[in-house]
């Protein structure tokens, strides 16, 4: 009979599964699922917090403009952007934001604190009824720690005035345990502007039971300040106007606040399983950019400034109970989802030298959704079983904009079928068929817009969602001893790639796309203290409706392959070596601008000076390799240049080799 993925212990101490990576027989519904063990993350070094993010295989975590920014995320064939299609959650609380200032879907994971991740589960493809807006290519769920095994103190110093301080404590508290942990970050990077970048990250958590009946009550606050040297044009560079790690506008920056409450609640009874989590966000996100620097405004330059003020509630509720029906076993799941987001405002503005000059547009906007889902699981027969699925989501906007034609109110529905069948397992081998529509939202402001922002001219208004099909077949063995290896065949329809520009302040649509791919995974325990993790993945994609510009989708990678040893408590010794391919990528729709591939590799090198106290070192782009975290094409102007601009390829480069050393305690 399929089960249902383990749920964590309360502890670190109780995890079972000593590999980085958790795909066992039997633990999910699809070959490209699985779960990353708290030993990955504490043994890996991470440049930025997202990076844990880089453990889905196949996934890419780049940065362009400021590490205080959401990352920008790419997974098969897909430039998720900020995470349009890709949907994060800590415990249950959702972490993309719909309408942002920036970027639909905005994941920002910077005051994510990785000592404290207890596990993450990570899915593909839109097969899957609890997963609903941003989730077509994949999901990814952090749990967080509940205990701590110890207290912890950590300082971390490193090249380009990097400082960290962790410190982390959990204790008993009534009939639960209380944890708390405070973190505080600065990093100038290599760039000839100082970064300055300033976190200040806090977390209290609430917690009692066991793994059946829980409860955790977790309060947040994150504050960060930066300064930005976003991508620069390469003929700036080669005619040695800047550095590889210069700025054009040396004034772009940014800030961000978040501040949540949220509860879970699970409870295990003798007629089924009852989860609960509900949530509430309070956050602010201002950030200045300048990427055409004089094309727009030959006198004033193009700088603008996006900023928001959100408030976020929601909840969840599911409840799962078996069910036998003609001496079939089967598990119903039904659950309901709901969230609401208030602006006020969220805007776009130009500006000069950071400081404001006029507004473009100001919105005051409110969106709710209420989601329904079923899942039906079936055990047929001892080697076939069926997970069936239903999806329902309900969405309303109510738009303010200082623009008058630009307000208005909508309302949309989606319906999306869900399936996967399960096969095996035989001789230790299992086989997954996944079929599954999604979907995901588009700006609220660009449902009812009719004026563009900046142009002033007629535009059309788009539908409130994208559909979009995804469908796979994978197969999952552990015929060697301590290996676990999956293989999986997939391909995704999107109906059109709409996306909110947010730097102009409208929604821009795209053509209809197609991917296909294939990936491949490996996690081998070859000794107690030696994991090896190896993925590769490749993918295809095209834009499926003709159109002279041609049929490359500009930013889908290829190609991905990593590798990863990790040493385990080998006497003092701990640490692990990574390197990563990342293949190269059109940057326009005919395919004759191709970014480069890139090889990169990191290694952490650590003793235990005795059993309380550990030394690390941390080495990051470990050969000093020249590459770009992200490449673009399009027309800007320097100063001088002519008015129509000049079209050139635009970077923001990886920051070169940097060396960290980290001294922790526990007590």
């Amino acid at each position: 009979m399929i089960q249902q993925a383990p749920e964590p212990s309360s502890t670190l101490d109780a995890v079972v599964v000593q590999g980085n990576y958790d795909t066992r027989i039997g633990t999910t519904d699809a070959a490209s699922a699985g779960t990353i063990n708290s030993t990955m993350i504490q043994n890996s070094p991470l440049l930025r917090p997202a990076e844990v993010l880089e453990f889905v295989p196949g996934l890419v975590v780049t940065q362009h403009s400021g590490g205080g920014k959401a990352n920008q995320y790419f997974l098969r064939g897909f430039n998720l952007d900020h995470g349009t299609d890709f949907a994060t959650f800590v415990d249950g609380m959702p972490v993309n934001m719909p309408t942002h200032a920036h970027g639909q879907g905005y994941s920002d994971l910077n005051w994510l604190i990785p000592e404290l991740i207890d596990r993450i589960d990570y899915r593909k493809g839109p097969y899957y009824a609890q997963e609903g807006d941003f989730s077509s290519v994949g999901s990814a769920r952090f749990r967080l720690m509940d205990t701590l095994p110890a207290s912890i103190a950590t300082v971390t110093v490193g090249q380009n005035a990097y400082q960290r301080l962790l410190l982390a404590r959990s204790t008993d508290a009534g009939s639960g345990k209380l944890l708390y942990a405070f973190e505080a970050n600065h990093s100038n990077g290599p760039w000839e502007t100082p970064e300055d970048l300033r976190r200040i990250n806090g977390v209290l958590r609430y917690s009692d039971g066991d793994v059946d009946n829980r409860q955790s009550l977790t309060l947040m606050a994150y504050s960060a300040r930066w300064n930005a040297t976003d991508q620069i044009p390469l003929r700036a560079v080669d005619a040695g106007l800047v550095s590889r790690f210069g700025a054009i506008d040396n004034t772009d920056g940014g800030r961000t606040e978040r501040y949540s409450l949220s509860y879970a609640l699970r409870r295990k009874d003798a007629d089924g399983l009852t989860k609960a989590n509900v949530f509430a966000v309070q956050s602010r996100f201002d950030l200045t950019s300048n990427f055409t620097y004089a094309l727009q405004d030959p006198v004033n330059g193009d700088q603008f400034q996006q900023s928001e003020r959100r408030s976020t509630v929601g909840a969840e509720l599911s409840r799962a109970v078996p069910l036998y029906f003609a001496g079939l076993d089967s598990l119903m799941t039904v659950g309901v989802q709901t969230r609401t987001d208030w602006l006020r405002p969220v805007g776009l503005y130009a500006s000069v030298a950071a400081a404001r000059q006029a507004t473009i547009q100001e919105t005051d906007l409110r969106q709710t959704s209420l989601s329904l889902y079923a899942e039906n699981l079936v055990q047929w027969t001892d080697w076939f079983s069926s997970v069936a699925g239903l999806r329902t989501d309900h969405f309303d906007f109510n738009v303010n904009s200082s623009i008058p034609a630009n307000s208005g109110k909508s309302q949309a529905n989606v319906t999306s079928p869900k399936l996967s069948l399960v096969f095996g397992p035989w001789s230790k081998t299992e086989y997954f068929v996944n079929y599954g529509w999604g979907f995901h939202t588009n700006d609220a402001r660009g449902t009812v817009a009719t004026v563009a922002p900046r142009e002033g001219t007629p535009i059309v208004s788009v539908a409130p969602w994208v559909r979009t099909k995804g469908s796979e077949m994978g197969v999952r063995t552990e015929v060697v001893r301590g290996l676990q290896s999956s293989l999986a065949l997939w391909q995704m329809t999107v109906d059109s790639e709409l996306v909110f520009q947010g730097d102009a302040g409208d929604t821009a649509p795209s053509r209809a796309s197609r991917r296909q791919g294939v990936e491949w995974n490996a996690h081998y325990i070859a000794q107690p203290w030696l994991l090896i993790d190896a993925d590769v993945a490749i993918s295809k994609a095209r834009y499926t409706q003709y159109d002279p510009a041609g049929a490359d989708i500009p930013g889908s990678i290829g190609k991905v392959a990593s590798l990863d040893v990790t040493l385990t408590d080998f006497g003092p010794w701990f640490g692990q070596f990574q390197i990563r391919y990342v293949g190269p990528r059109p940057l326009n729709e005919d395919g004759s601008q191709q970014s480069a591939s890139t090889t990169l590799a990191s290694m952490r090198i650590g003793v235990k000076l005795m059993p309380t106290v550990r030394l690390s070192l941390d080495v990051f782009n470990l050969f000093n390799r020249q590459a770009n975290d992200i490449d673009y094409y399009y027309t800007s102007r320097l100063a001088g240049e002519p008015l129509a601009g000049i079209a050139d390829r635009h970077f923001h480069p990886m920051e070169s080799r940097t060396v960290r050393l980290t001294l922790s305690a526990s007590f």
